[in-house]
């Protein structure tokens, strides 16, 4: 017999009664009926339910052992009676009565409970990670983690994808984060970066001829920490050859589609999978104020500046703002005329709580000719221009609109909060406002601008600085920057931006001046990117790619809020790791073989 298991703990069934058999595992739980004691055994596979009789001799050894302590036992398999077969196990028609037990490994007592869930909270979870990863929803996390990445994998390799690793310890590139950096020993007073992303090593090797490029690849980004975002995260991260924009989405799009329809239901629910048309960026800033919008809300956002510039429209609140170049949306939501006064003065409140003065909203009880707006800024639109309002928004008889003013950038911003607000505030699942369940709604956003302003009034890259602007080098010489569209698109899914990509710029000349107007001098390019120049200066063949948070797109198949939910060992959100006692202090030796002196904040009082 084996030394440690003839089975694992989900395999035992009523084939297998009589035969003698050996498990091993941890301690799940030990329950005493009254001199009988009842263990439940589990590995990773399962949990089998484990017997010693009252009168044997093992009793008195067993009543002694803790949860969590791992222990081998060798019995005989029985059948349990009818009515103490346990439907919910695989292996509840059978228990084993134990002849023989030995403890592996004792366990400590337990800083929280594993069988169950004792609302422990995150940073104890996270310092006792090993205790945490027994629980079966972790496993259950971190398996589905597993199946997604082979699933990935397997697809990107039948598509003729070949699989690269590209350099940890590289360069500092523009990513729009802060690098994590690593001194040189051997060259004092330089440092390495952590890869942002593989941005340059995936184009250096479509300009080394292999056509088709995937890694699903660890990425290094030093910024605050949030619930959706850690400092080392992965991405499947791609680049073709001789593609297009359409063609590189009709290639990634199966892949995607395909792995969230395989674990669509993974928790319990079977959700679909949706893809909606293609969204310009300007569209997407306009009709839902994000450039990653929540599809599932089918509130939209609508311009009704023209509104407040009518010589009958007295609500100046509103009409300075349009005079000095702000806007007015509107967000129609329909159906809500017999929602109490608490809806919009909860609403209303949610605004103030968001540094907005209040959320205005005229509630229509009439239709067509005679919208009858009521409401606490009804009475400065008269009836002409509530008529118009309405055909701007589709308002019909029982609908309301809510109003946001602002200079647009603002507004938009804030339109787009308002939506989901306003969305999350509809508690009726029937309701047209309610946002759909059980679904994941896609879009590829396209079109991003190419430049915006910063916030010192210069002029800056908006999104990815290695992208072809649409127009090319024509486009770069005789438009003004802030109209120059990119050949830049997102995909995005129930508010996450979940990939990000690029036609990618092959042309030396057109880089050149492409960095020149946010003020990249020649010799800053060379000192940069020099080996990205230098490669395209040789032949660079039109390429383009993207790159999808393997991370996110676990979160959302799991339904988790939190990233930190989905790995098997991360850090806490001021980036500590409890468990490993990381980032720590290194010695003095250490600092002068990298030429390093410590110059430490001062301590607070």
């Amino acid at each position: 017999m084996h030394a440690y298991r003839t089975h694992k703990c989900n395999e035992l069934n009523k084939t297998n009664v009589g035969e003698t058999i050996r498990l091993s595992g941890w301690i799940h739980k030990i329950r005493d009926h009254g001199g009988v004691l009842f263990i439940d055994l589990r590995d990773f596979y399962g949990l089998t339910q484990c017997v010693v009789d009252e009168g044997s001799e093992l009793l008195n050894i067993i009543e002694k052992w803790r949860s969590e302590s791992v222990v081998t036992i060798t019995g005989i398999v029985t059948a349990r009676s009818s009515e103490t077969v346990n439907r919910k196990m695989k292996t509840g028609e059978i228990e084993v009565r134990i002849e023989q037990a030995e403890v592996q490994s004792a366990a400590d007592i337990l800083p929280f409970q594993v069988s169950e869930d004792d609302g422990a909270g995150e940073e104890i979870r996270l310092k006792y990670r090993y205790l945490d990863l027994r629980r079966e929803k972790m496993k259950k996390n971190i398996s589905l983690r597993n199946s997604v990445i082979r699933s990935m994998r397997e697809h990107m390799y039948g598509k003729g994808f070949q699989e690269f690793q590209t350099p940890i310890l590289t360069a500092s590139s523009p990513e729009g984060a802060r690098d994590y950096l690593v001194p040189s020993r051997l060259h004092p007073g330089k440092f390495y970066a952590l890869p942002q992303a593989p941005q340059q090593f995936k184009q250096l090797l479509m300009m080394s001829g292999f056509d088709k490029y995937f890694q699903i690849a660890p990425c290094f980004r030093d910024e605050d920490g949030r619930a959706d975002r850690l400092a080392e995260f992965y991405q499947l991260d791609m680049e073709m050859s001789f593609v297009t924009q359409e063609e590189i989405f009709e290639t990634i799009q199966p892949v995607i589609q395909s792995v969230f329809e395989e674990f669509a239901d993974f928790t319990g629910e079977k959700r679909k999978v949706e893809w909606l048309p293609d969204l310009p960026f300007e569209e997407a800033m306009l009709r839902y104020g994000t450039d990653k919008p929540d599809l599932r809300n089918p509130l939209e956002i609508v311009d009704v500046s023209e509104i407040f510039t009518r010589d009958d429209v007295e609500f100046n609140a509103f009409k300075n703002v349009v005079k000095k170049g702000g806007v007015v949306r509107a967000i129609r939501v329909p159906s809500v005329g017999e929602q109490p006064r608490s809806f919009f003065d909860k609403l209303n409140g949610w605004a103030q709580g968001e540094g907005a003065p209040g959320l205005g909203y005229v509630l229509f009880e009439g239709s067509g000719d005679n919208p009858d707006g009521k409401g606490p800024i009804s009475k400065f639109i008269p009836v002409e221009a509530q008529v118009k309002l309405c055909k701007l928004s589709g308002c019909e008889a029982g609908d309301a609109i809510f109003f946001i003013c602002n200079q647009e950038k603002d507004a938009a911003k804030f339109a787009g909060k308002a939506r989901d607000a306003i969305c999350d505030a509809i508690d009726d699942p029937a309701h047209p406002a309610h946002r759909e369940q059980n679904a994941y709604k896609f879009c590829w956003v396209v079109d991003f601008p190419m430049y915006e302003m910063n916030e010192k009034g210069n002029i800056d890259f908006s999104h990815n600085p290695f992208s072809m602007p649409q127009g090319g080098l024509n486009a770069l010489n005789d438009k003004d920057p802030l109209d120059i569209l990119a050949n830049q698109y997102d995909c995005v899914c129930n508010g996450f931006e979940l990939a990000s990509g690029a036609i990618r710029n092959h042309s030396p000349e057109i880089m050149e001046k492409a960095f020149s107007i946010p003020g990249y001098t020649k010799d800053d390019l060379e000192r940069e990117f020099g080996g990205m120049l230098g490669a395209m200066r040789y032949g660079a063949p039109p390429h383009g790619g993207l790159a999808f948070g393997v991370d996110r797109i676990i979160m959302l198949l799991a339904d988790e809020p939190n990233l930190r939910e989905i790995y098997a060992f991360v850090m806490n959100g001021q980036y500590e790791d409890q468990m490993m006692a990381a980032p720590s202090d290194i010695t003095k030796e250490q600092l002068k073989e990298l030429h390093l002196t410590l110059n430490l904040p001062k301590a607070k009082l």
